[in-house]
């Protein structure tokens, strides 16, 4: 009677003869190596031309000012009324300028726009790094239309690694529960591969890099 073998079965095989067989690492230093190259040029105008190549909207500010000079053009333009900012530091900066916001969840279901900060700008691929460990919690960034988000020059790093890093740094052993990268507004081509903009989350994202 013939011995018939599977071609699982011969992977099994093989599997196992591997795991008996000890055998250095060839590549020992593999996870020192960077990853991408060295950055060259200035992340902020990497972390823009690449948050703009997802059709995300990006605005420089040299101070409080011009963001708020911006943003007031940008409410007019786009008729926006419920602004929606649960956050002490960003809620300083409106008040002092006027600005009116809903500083609550009262009709949320309404919310035009979500007005957050952020925890890092990637800028090797225009990624922002979120986190609910302030006031915006998970709600914020996801429900409105429009997210909104005010970060630092100080708060660009070159890659992913970094942010994290960053976030290691400012919270210790007490990491945020919930952590995201977004890139770009939501988007899907699920259906018939036609790319829809807002599919699970805001439709428009905007980031406003303030150099204070």
């Amino acid at each position: 009677m013939r011995n018939i073998t599977t071609s699982k079965e011969k992977l099994l095989k093989k599997i196992r003869q591997a795991l008996l067989e000890k055998r250095d690492n060839p590549y020992p230093n593999l996870e020192n190596l960077p990853l991408y190259p060295p950055v060259d040029g200035h992340l902020d105008v990497m972390f823009a031309e690449q948050f703009m190549a997802v059709s995300g909207q990006f605005a420089f500010c040299e101070d409080e000012v011009q963001f708020i000079e911006t943003l007031l053009e940008l409410a007019e333009q786009r008729n926006w009324h419920k602004i929606y900012c649960w956050e002490p530091t960003l809620q300083e900066i409106l008040a002092r300028y006027e600005y009116p916001y809903f500083e609550t969840d009262k009709d949320f279901e309404q919310a035009e726009v979500g007005f957050t900060l952020c925890e890092a700008l990637i800028a090797r691929n225009g990624s922002i790094l979120l986190s609910n460990a302030n006031a915006a919690g998970r709600r914020l960034s996801i429900y409105p239309p429009v997210h909104i988000v005010l970060a630092y020059a100080s708060q660009l790093v070159p890659d992913l690694k970094d942010g994290f890093k960053l976030l290691k740094e400012k919270y210790g052993n007490n990491i945020p529960s919930m952590i995201t990268n977004v890139t770009g507004p939501s988007r899907t081509a699920d259906i018939e591969k036609t790319l829809v903009l807002g599919a699970h989350g805001p439709k428009e994202l905007f980031v406003f890099l303030l150099e204070g």
